[in-house]
C-alpha cells in the first residue's frame, strides 16, 4: 500500500481567458507548472521531507519568466524588482520569510535560511540579500530579472497611472487582436504545499507583487497566517490574488481554524474563506491547500488559476481555467 503523500502548486490566478491564450503559450503553461511538479514529488516519492519538496516546487517556478516570481518577477514604480517568500514547516509551526529582496535568484532559499538560521520570522530588503549573501546563496543582477513583456507592463502601467496585479487579462478593444500578454490586474504569486510520507505538512510561498508598486508596498505573501500557514494538526495552504482583502481576512489561518475549531473539512473550509467571506468583497484570488491526510483543495474565485496537484498513486494534474 502507498504511504499517502501528497503536493499542490499553483502559479498565480486571475482573468485568465481561453479566448486570450496562444495555443503555443498554454502549453508553455502547462510544461512549466509540469516541471514543477516534478520537482517536488521526486523529493515526496523518495520519502523526503515536506518542506524539501515545497521548497524545490517553488524553486522551479522562480526560475520560470512565466511567472511572476524571481527571474519572472514585476518591476515596481522605480524600476526595479522587490521580491517576497515565505515557507513555513507544519511540525512545530516554524516559519521563515523576506520582504523586498532584489538580488537573491531564488527568494524562497532565502526564506528558508530565515527560518533555520536566525531568530526571525521575517526579514526586509536590505537585510533579506544581505543574509542570503552572508549564506552563500546565489545572487544576480538586475539584468537576470529583466523580462520585456514585465517591462511593457509597468509602461502600460505608468500610463495609466495605477498598480496591476498578475495574471488577468483585459478584453482587447473592438477590432484589436487577442493577445495573451494585455493583463489589466494580474494576480501573479506561485506557491506549494505537501505532506510528505512521514506525516508533515509544508508550505511555501514567492511573489514578485505588484507592477509599478510604490513606497516598498507588502502584499499576503510572507505573511505567516495570511498568504502562507502550515499546521499538522490541520493543513497546510499558499495563497494566490489580491493581497490587500487576503491580509485583511487573514485568510491561510482562518482555513486552519475553521478546520481545529468548527471541525470542518478542508474542502468546506477553503470554500467559506474564498467563496462566501473573500469574493462577497472582492477579494478575488485562489489557494492551493493540504491537510494531514493527503486531502486536496485548489479554490479559486476568480476565472482562472495556475494550478497542478499530484499524491501517491495518482496521476499528475494539470488546470488553468475554470473545470
Amino acid at each position: 500500500m502507498n504511504i499517502p503523500f501528497a503536493l499542490a502548486i499553483h502559479g498565480g490566478a486571475g482573468t485568465i481567458s481561453r479566448q486570450l491564450m496562444t495555443p503555443e503559450k498554454e502549453q508553455a503553461y502547462l510544461a512549466a507548472l509540469r516541471q514543477s511538479l516534478e520537482a517536488g514529488h521526486a523529493v515526496l516519492r523518495q520519502g523526503g521531507p515536506a518542506l524539501d519538496a515545497v521548497e524545490a516546487a517553488v524553486r522551479s517556478l522562480e526560475d520560470c519568466p512565466l511567472f511572476n516570481a524571481g527571474r519572472g518577477a514585476v518591476f515596481t514604480h522605480d524600476g526595479h524588482h522587490e521580491m517576497d517568500a515565505a515557507i513555513m514547516d507544519g511540525r512545530n509551526r516554524a516559519a521563515g520569510a523576506v520582504a523586498g529582496a532584489r538580488a537573491v535568484q531564488n527568494p524562497i532559499r532565502a526564506a528558508r535560511l530565515v527560518m533555520e538560521h536566525t531568530d526571525h520570522v521575517l526579514l526586509a530588503y536590505p537585510g533579506a540579500d544581505e543574509l542570503a549573501r552572508e549564506h552563500g546563496l546565489p545572487l544576480q543582477p538586475a539584468e537576470y530579472f529583466f523580462t520585456q513583456h514585465r517591462y511593457d507592463q509597468l509602461q502600460e502601467a505608468l500610463q495609466e497611472g495605477r498598480m496591476r496585479l498578475d495574471h488577468s487579462q483585459a478584453q482587447p478593444a473592438a477590432g484589436a487582436p487577442a493577445t495573451h500578454e494585455d493583463p489589466k490586474k494580474k494576480m501573479g504569486t506561485v506557491g506549494a504545499v505537501a505532506l510528505d510520507q512521514h506525516g508533515n505538512l509544508a508550505a511555501a510561498t514567492s511573489t514578485g507583487g505588484m507592477t509599478n508598486k510604490r513606497y516598498s508596498r507588502i502584499g499576503d505573501s510572507p505573511i505567516i497566517g495570511s498568504g502562507t500557514f502550515a499546521d499538522n494538526r490541520t493543513c497546510a495552504i499558499s495563497c494566490t490574488g489580491h493581497g490587500e482583502f487576503f491580509l485583511r481576512a487573514v485568510v491561510a489561518h482562518d482555513i486552519s481554524c475553521l478546520m481545529e475549531y468548527r471541525g470542518l473539512s478542508l474542502a468546506e473550509a477553503c470554500r467559506v474563506v474564498v467563496h462566501d467571506k473573500l469574493a462577497p468583497v472582492g477579494g478575488e484570488g485562489g489557494l492551493v491547500a493540504v491537510d494531514a491526510a493527503g486531502n486536496l483543495a485548489l479554490p479559486f474565485n476568480s476565472d482562472g488559476m495556475y494550478r497542478g496537484s499530484v499524491s501517491a498513486g495518482s496521476d499528475f494534474y494539470l488546470g488553468i481555467y475554470k473545470d
